[in-house]
């Protein structure tokens, strides 16, 4: 029953989400705010309503198994990312389709496990040297921890080193990109950060000091000029 109340409590966290999400989207378009604009504005906020919805309906179930982690400890921060998630797509399109779809082949129930534990960590503060949710991430200690906390799996402490084991699949174009990988970004050549992959071009990641484990799109802006390459693991 706590659980099923904590899954309750973030649910109506998210949908709560929606209405900032509208209103920030309205103030950043001038042509939002005149009255012609009042039945776009209108549709726009039902589009985002429903794809709050979808949003819940398809990863709620995911996270909510069973689990050595509080689920919905961090279920504020839970909420604003995936209100941060709609905002970045159109409010027609949703990260359940995403989900779902990085979900369909996975009849081991391996990468739904990576996924599930990485979103019980939204939230957790960046740290240097981190390698736990107690006491922060830095970004190889985040992605060590899900892979050995969800599959018992142990990687190398740094990213570097995580990209160059030649025993993963290496893999250079992000179209090709599942659910699951590790992608690995970096500067003149050099490794120098890494996350997970979670679908429809994004990845879930501790970006740096005085910023909290998120996602971020790797198809454009600044993450997608470092994008270097991505490792599949053999799960």
């Amino acid at each position: 029953m706590p659980a099923f109340r904590r899954l309750l409590c973030a649910a109506a966290l998210t949908i709560a989400a929606v209405p900032a999400f509208a209103q920030s989207t309205a103030e950043a378009d001038p042509a939002a705010a005149r009255p012609a604009a009042a039945k776009p504005d209108t549709t726009q906020r039902s589009k985002a309503d429903a794809a709050a919805t979808a949003t819940l309906a398809a990863l709620l179930p995911h996270l909510a198994a069973n689990d050595t982690i509080p689920l919905m400890d961090r279920s504020a921060m839970f909420a604003g990312d995936l209100s941060r998630l709609l905002s970045a797509y159109d409010a027609s399109k949703s990260v359940a389709g995403a989900t779902d779809t990085a979900l369909a082949n996975d009849s081991d129930g391996k990468v739904q496990s990576i996924l599930r534990r990485a979103m019980t960590l939204l939230g957790t503060p960046y740290r240097w040297g981190g390698t736990s949710p107690d006491a922060g991430f830095d970004c190889s200690g985040l992605v060590g921890y899900v892979f050995r906390t969800a599959l018992g799996i142990e990687l190398p402490r740094v990213s570097r080193e995580m990209a160059s084991q030649a025993s993963n699949e290496l893999i250079k174009d992000r179209s090709a990109l599942v659910a699951g990988d590790l992608v690995f970004f970096g500067r003149k050549g050099r490794v120098d950060h890494v996350g997970i992959y979670v679908g429809e071009g994004r990845f879930l990641h501790a970006p740096s000091t005085g910023k909290d484990v998120r996602t971020d799109t790797l198809l454009s802006g600044y993450w997608g000029d470092k994008f270097m390459q991505a490792r599949r693991l053999d799960l």
